[in-house]
């Protein structure tokens, strides 16, 4: 026979019935919204996400003969079913050789591509016969908003294939590239990242890529509950150029600018970007602003000082650089300098960068 328990609840007694066997609760009918969304995106997004290691050639100190010595390691995930991958430019930056490793565990060398270090962006492609390659789905980053739901999948500590999930903690932050470029309007999360994250996807509740994992704010190396990815929006800009350019087709001024500017700035005692020469043939040489002379006497005379582009502060290279990556070859800009007290106003059209 069945045996009985009573559990009094108030004045009434409910018999439960106790089985000799105890039976496994069906989880499934346990899982929460959240939680199926959860399994949804990974089930979806996961067969896009790569693992990424790289290897340098060094001498050895006893034979002189190079080897091959692991370097680090790091997330991609596929572009495209023609075998782009994209990832972070300092997770292959100064690497020989570069394997891919799919989710079925196959390994392929990579071929780099393109990459853009101020953006800390890089493409490689891998020949990959036979294999079907599955792009991540592309998300417009305009629509995040603080408090929405982000998930990361990479390869922290090289532990493949690892999903965490948190939010959005800010958007609009400032981060610094490898070349001291400043990457603006990053997304910031508190979505676990750790060192092996970088070059992997953030993903909102839809599955689709709204920004690529690049850096934690942590003074122990791992994560401190401050992720920061590159908005999809600007990797949908970038890529295209890096797959056929090689690099991103930023127009140019007609201008060269100062080496060591900061030097000359504080040295000066000025704000802006210092022009050095003008090129010839260009807007600026026709329209006649200047670059650094020397006077009779030997003494360094100041040109030009641009303080302005369409309106917007220059204050410094990164300024400049950030005004002008906005712009296609062919837009004419309002460009106002500083020369000997007076301002200088020039309309300048844009030229195609210099093949290289």
């Amino acid at each position: 026979m069945k045996a009985l328990k009573y559990l009094v609840i108030g004045l009434a007694v409910i018999a439960i019935p106790v089985f000799g066997i105890a039976q496994a609760p069906d989880y499934a009918q346990f899982k929460t919204n959240d939680e199926e969304n959860n399994i949804e995106i990974f089930k979806l997004a996961s067969p896009s996400v790569v693992h990424i290691t790289n290897s340098r050639l060094v001498r050895s100190f006893y034979s002189l003969n190079p080897q091959e010595v692991p370097q680090g390691t790091g997330t991609g995930f596929v572009w495209n079913a023609d075998g782009y991958i994209v990832t972070n430019f300092h997770v292959v930056q100064q690497a020989n050789r570069v394997t891919v490793t799919l989710q079925d565990g196959s390994s392929y060398d990579a071929e780099p591509v393109g990459s853009d270090p101020d953006k800390d962006l890089a493409v490689l492609r891998i020949d990959a016969p036979g294999v079907e390659l599955i792009p991540v789905n592309l998300g417009d980053s305009a629509l995040l908003e603080v408090g929405r739901k982000v998930i990361a999948i990479g390869n922290p500590f090289g532990l493949d294939t690892t999903m965490t999930v948190g939010v959005v903690s800010a958007l609009g932050r400032e981060i610094d590239s490898v070349s001291r470029r400043t990457i603006q309007d990053v997304i910031q999360t508190d979505a676990a990242i750790n060192p092996g994250n970088s070059g992997g996807p953030l993903l909102n509740s839809l599955g689709q890529l709204v920004g690529v994992n690049t850096a934690i704010y942590s003074p122990s190396g791992a994560s401190s509950g401050i992720g920061i990815a590159i908005p999809v929006n600007t990797v949908k800009r970038i890529v295209p150029e890096l797959i056929t350019y090689g690099r991103v087709q930023t127009p140019i001024l007609g201008i060269s600018r100062i080496p060591q500017p900061d030097y000359y700035r504080e040295l000066w005692g000025i704000e802006g970007v210092i022009v050095l020469d003008v090129v010839a043939g260009t807007d600026p040489e026709r329209l006649g602003m200047r670059g650094i002379r020397r006077a009779q006497r030997g003494q360094i005379q100041l040109g030009d000082v641009i303080v302005e582009i369409n309106g917007q502060p220059i204050a410094n290279e990164d300024d400049y650089a950030t005004v002008i990556e906005q712009h296609q070859p062919g837009d004419i800009v309002k460009v106002r300098t500083l020369r000997d007290n007076c301002l200088l106003e020039y309309d300048i059209e844009l030229q195609a960068p210099i093949s290289r």
